[in-house]
């Protein structure tokens, strides 16, 4: 455990802090959450762009726009027929619980984003992490890589990784946030 303690601090001294996750308000957070799902983050941001420039980041006009417009503007995030679909089911469902999800338990949050059609666990503990602050390591494949490079777990569930940090560290938001992106710094320089 000292061990998964000792990789951030050399991860934080090589890398600095990232300052994650991009976003200027948190429904921000929550839709780049959806979209950056199969897609490299420089494709998100010229679909979040396009919506700003629209002036349709907002849940309201998510919800009344014409899904083929919607389509359009969040075309370079890829898969653009299934993001719509999210998209708009994310809105919903943020719409009717930000104002109460802030002071939900963790897994009560994580548990009620899974339940949305097309929201998996890794969007939903990013959604849970960096919109709204709770603690939950998020995994990816640059934390699977980086287990496995370090010998901290080389096969497992989503869950075993996200655990495995989450016992070694204990429950603390700015740290997982902090560790989660160092890493993905580091899998960037090691491909």
């Amino acid at each position: 455990m000292d061990r998964i303690l000792n990789l951030y601090d050399g991860l934080y001294r090589q890398y600095g802090p990232q300052r994650w996750w991009p976003g200027e308000t948190q429904y921000e957070i929550v839709i780049g959450a959806v979209l950056t799902q199969n897609t490299a983050w420089s494709n998100v941001e010229k679909a979040i762009n396009n919506l700003k420039s629209a002036k349709a980041l907002d849940p309201n006009t998510i919800i009344g726009m014409h899904e083929d417009r919607l389509k359009a503007l969040i075309r370079p995030s890829g898969f653009y027929n299934q993001k719509a679909e999210r998209l708009r089911l994310i809105t919903d469902w943020y719409s009717e619980n930000s104002g109460n999800a802030g002071s939900m338990d963790r897994m009560e949050l994580r548990n009620q984003l899974l339940e949305i059609k097309g929201i998996g666990r890794e969007t939903a503990d990013s959604i849970a992490l960096y919109g709204f602050n709770k603690p939950i390591f998020v995994v990816d494949a640059y934390t699977r890589r980086f287990c496995s490079h370090y010998n901290l777990l080389d096969k497992g569930d989503y869950d075993d990784y996200r655990l495995l940090f989450e016992d070694a560290i204990g429950l603390k938001a700015k740290v997982f946030n902090e560790y989660h992106a160092l890493i993905v710094a580091w899998g960037k320089e090691n491909k």
